[in-house]
């Protein structure tokens, strides 16, 4: 073989090394780009500053008048027991108790939320002491990979709020906004009718 040939001839181990150096320069140029990109307001945004009481706390932000509540919650402040599942009102991942009133907080926004109450699963045990629905779930075993269980402990708890003695049908039909992706409903049903018969004893 030639000299020149010799040099436009590569191994295939220089040919992925080197498409593998230039993919990760050229993603971590972009990466970069992105993250510059999601930290500035884009053009036409329009900011406000709102205070928030959350879990009994007051919390001031300047905020995007587009982000929801659950934006907030947990890219804001750091509140990620709303978890992030559909975001579009269908799960009820997202749960939390606004007013009393269990509400999907991906479809709320952070700009509606000043002057109400705002409860969300980092609030609802007092110190060490869990809640009597927590509890319930956690003897009950009303879960299984515990994704949806925010959002429906917050259900629960806002179902019984209005009806401390609720039949079967008013339990599921309360937890019906809020999905179980490996159907452990009977162990919440469960889970929920104890806990009614905690906080009525």
């Amino acid at each position: 073989m030639d000299e020149k040939r010799k040099r436009l001839t590569i191994s295939r181990r220089d040919f992925l090394k080197g498409g593998a150096i230039g993919t990760a320069a050229l993603s971590s140029g972009l990466l970069l780009r992105s993250g510059v990109e999601a930290q500035s307001a884009p053009p036409g945004a329009k900011i406000s500053r709102i205070t928030l009481k959350i879990n009994g706390a007051a919390h001031t932000l300047e905020a995007d008048n587009r982000w929801t509540l659950l934006y907030i919650l947990r890219d804001q402040l750091g509140l990620t027991g709303a978890k992030q599942g559909c975001d579009g009102g269908q799960c009820g991942a997202c749960t939390v108790l606004i007013d009393g009133k269990p509400l999907y907080a991906c479809m709320v926004l952070g700009i509606a939320a000043p002057g109400k109450e705002i409860l969300t699963i980092e609030g609802l045990a007092k110190g060490e002491e869990l809640h009597p629905v927590q509890q319930a779930f956690v003897e009950e075993m009303g879960y299984q990979c515990a994704f949806c269980t925010p959002g429906m402990i917050l259900s629960a708890k806002g179902l019984l709020d209005r009806n401390p003695k609720p039949s079967e049908t008013d339990i599921r039909q309360g937890l019906a906004g809020n999905l179980c992706r490996c159907a452990a409903y009977p162990k919440i049903i469960r889970a929920v009718t104890a806990a009614a018969k905690r906080i009525a004893s």
